[in-house]
């Protein structure tokens, strides 16, 4: 099962961050190309494309124009991060986690199996080839493929700003052309702030968003120390008190929630960990051979092509390879758990299946849990030091950058973002800049869309589209 590819923390503006210099030019102004006064410049010149967030994505983005960067249709590209250096899912690398996507889904083999970006590359530079190949699997340790990611994001850094927070992105006209003589656009000013307070600016031809995912929390639950969402975790835990917590609450049904279950109830020997989810029990992930095509790269070109009707077919036949499941091997081994415990008549791990939280009070001391039978109506309460809801994630809305160039965006009947097969936004004429998506594309593009199974492939594709596009407006 493949696992989610959300940048650790995406160059997308914070909530409530404020903007950088007066608003966009109204249908009634002059066409205007100057930079605004006192904002200084990124880098000189117009890049060809500026990469917004600097997770799994985008570097995969950032390998392609590395090795394109001696064609005759290599293009200028950076990347701006607002962390101040590379992470990724940094508070869910949990001990003896391994990966649920097999390591030739790289950022780059599927692409260019002969490339030194591989992950098989990585570990011949980290001398553990020969060794790992002895391990016999194709599912390394989630910690190790954190320290694939880096060695790239350190072979590529030159290509990456990191400490730039992008706050917002304007629209620069061509003064020709475009309705009432205001010029198409045809460029973007990318507005950041660097970590010193700094705000700088770039110019851009095509606008490439890899921001991620954000934790989704349930609704009228608001996070603090002992309340968060599994994305925190490891952080968090090292808030608590140093004396061992007597009871943790998880939430979920998920891939992460049973690894933070399991998690927990081995870090803390002598806490109770409680594991409340609808199901009747965790719902093994289908990683079978034939249903694991839903992740190839053709199934990408079918389910774009696919009527409406046909799409929402697939993506509820085949979300059980992504959602809300569980790799069976962990089922067995929690279920080992519960029951050695009750052999035992200590019982340290609680499910509360088919049931929910149905309340949640903070006290001075620790927290007060309502968890509500939905087949029953029976309520427990609970105390308890912490409570991690693994309630999953959600796409960044592309409009927290893009602000009134939505308008130019166009939206299918849903509401939602119309994307053309290469990523790009389908927008109005007047809006001649290309803007990428890497993520939210799922009514689109099929299941990939935010994983890693088919990130080498999208990266090559995203760059093919930028390269004739740059070429056609430049030439």
């Amino acid at each position: 099962m493949p696992v989610p590819d959300p940048t650790a923390r995406p160059g997308a503006p914070r909530p409530g961050a404020p903007t950088l210099g007066p608003p966009s030019p109204g249908r009634g102004d002059p066409p205007r190309r100057t930079t605004r006064p006192n904002v200084p410049t990124l880098e000189d010149g117009t890049f060809d494309l500026i990469g917004v967030g600097a997770g799994p994505s985008n570097l995969a983005l950032a390998i392609a124009v590395e090795e394109r960067a001696a064609e005759p249709a290599g293009v200028r590209a950076r990347f701006l991060e607002r962390s101040a250096r590379f992470g990724w899912h940094r508070d869910m690398l949990l001990d003896d986690t391994t990966m649920q996507v097999s390591f030739l889904k790289d950022l780059v083999t599927l692409r260019n199996p002969t490339s030194d970006f591989s992950f098989l590359s990585f570990l011949h530079a980290r001398a553990r080839l020969v060794d790992f190949i002895n391990h016999k699997t194709l599912f390394p340790l989630r910690e190790e493929f954190h320290d694939y990611l880096s060695w790239v994001a350190a072979r590529v850094a030159d290509q990456i700003r990191y400490d730039h927070e992008v706050l917002a992105v304007r629209p620069v006209r061509s003064g020709r052309g475009g309705p009432d003589g205001r010029g198409a656009i045809t460029e973007l000013e990318v507005l950041a702030r660097r970590g010193d307070a700094t705000a700088v600016s770039a110019r851009t031809r095509n606008l490439v968003l890899g921001t991620g995912l954000v934790p989704r929390l349930p609704d009228g639950v608001t996070a603090s120390n002992r309340i968060w969402h599994n994305a925190h975790m490891l952080t968090r835990l090292q808030d608590l008190d140093p004396v061992a917590p007597g009871r943790f609450v998880v939430v979920g049904a998920g891939q992460s929630a049973a690894e933070v279950t399991a998690y927990l109830h081995d870090r803390y020997p002598d806490t109770e960990v409680c594991a409340v989810f609808s199901r009747f029990g965790y719902s093994p992930a289908d990683d079978s051979p034939f249903a694991n095509r839903v992740f190839d790269p053709e199934a990408v070109e079918e389910f774009y092509a696919a009527p409406a009707d046909v799409k929402r077919m697939i993506l509820d036949y085949h979300g059980n390879t992504n959602y809300s499941v569980v790799d069976l091997e962990l089922i067995q081994d929690l279920y080992h758990r519960a029951y050695r415990e009750k052999v035992l008549g200590r019982h340290r791990l609680h499910c509360f299946n088919v049931s929910r939280v149905a309340d949640v009070v903070e006290g001075p001391d620790g927290l007060s849990v309502d968890i509500v039978s939905m087949t029953t109506g029976q309520k427990t309460q609970l105390t308890a030091d912490a409570i991690v809801f693994c309630t999953g994630y959600d796409p960044v809305d592309p409009a927290a950058l893009l602000g009134n160039l939505v308008g130019h965006c166009r939206r299918d009947l849903d509401g939602r973002y119309r994307v053309q097969r290469d990523y790009r936004l389908e927008t109005s004429p007047e809006l001649q800049v290309g803007i990428y998506l890497q993520g939210g594309t799922e009514h689109s593009h099929g299941l990939t869309s935010s994983l890693l199974s088919n990130i080498a492939i999208r990266a090559g594709e995203i760059l093919d589209s930028v390269s004739r596009r740059t070429r056609s407006l430049v030439g």
